[in-house]
């Protein structure tokens, strides 16, 4: 069976997560129609009883499976030749760009990762494994899996330059509100409490490269 090559967006914050190696897993809500809920059927990877998620609807199936291959779309940019062409991709999340300037001088003209294209993608991901929770179910080692931090132990001053103390975990539910449109939130942000696939992951090679 062919490998599926599927596309997965991440904020800055998230890409800079995954480029330090302490994001390996996501989560994203199982979305329902209004006030209707349901239950996990099946197992992760099992092809005879996949895993879904029941509901008077019908059956929500996770949106990536074990073994496909995922290409991270982010925020970026395009530089091109005088003659148009193109030369390079930058991505915002990057702390220094390709030939050397620093991302707080050059101003590029930045495009929303949706738009990325997939010969753009530097970071590509195999999942590993999938699973379906109760979003408050996180626990403080799964936030710091998320690339939440813990920022608690950094803390020696009333000036430090973070702006609150937090777990992990309280980290986390500012990360996963700020994904949540307003209106949405009633229905998937953190204190709606939510079912959420749990997605895991590995890096790997771009398919195809030597």
């Amino acid at each position: 069976m062919r490998v599926r090559e599927l596309p997965i967006l991440f904020n800055d914050e998230m890409v800079q997560a995954l480029l330090t190696g302490r994001k390996t897993c996501t989560r994203r809500a199982i979305k329902l129609p209004d006030k209707m809920t349901g239950r996990p059927i099946g197992k992760s990877g099992d092809s005879s009883n996949p895993l879904g998620f029941f509901y008077p609807g019908g059956i929500k199936r996770p949106p990536y499976q074990p073994g496909d291959i995922l290409y991270v779309r982010e925020t970026w940019s395009e530089i091109k030749n005088a003659d148009g062409s193109h030369k390079k991709y930058v991505y915002k999340a990057s702390d220094q760009y390709p030939f050397g300037e620093s991302r707080y001088i050059i101003k590029f003209n930045w495009k929303p990762s949706i738009h990325m294209p997939k010969e753009a993608a530097r970071i590509w991901l195999k999942v590993t494994d999938v699973r379906v929770e109760r979003l408050q179910d996180i626990t403080e080692a799964e936030a710091i899996l998320e690339g939440a931090t813990n920022n608690i132990a950094f803390i020696h001053s009333p000036d430090n330059e973070y702006d609150h103390i937090h777990t992990a975990r309280e980290h986390f539910i500012d990360i996963w509100n700020s994904t949540i449109k307003k209106g949405d939130l009633d229905k998937y942000g953190w204190d709606a409490n939510p079912f959420v696939w749990v997605i895991e992951f590995e890096w790997c090679e771009k398919p195809g490269k030597e």
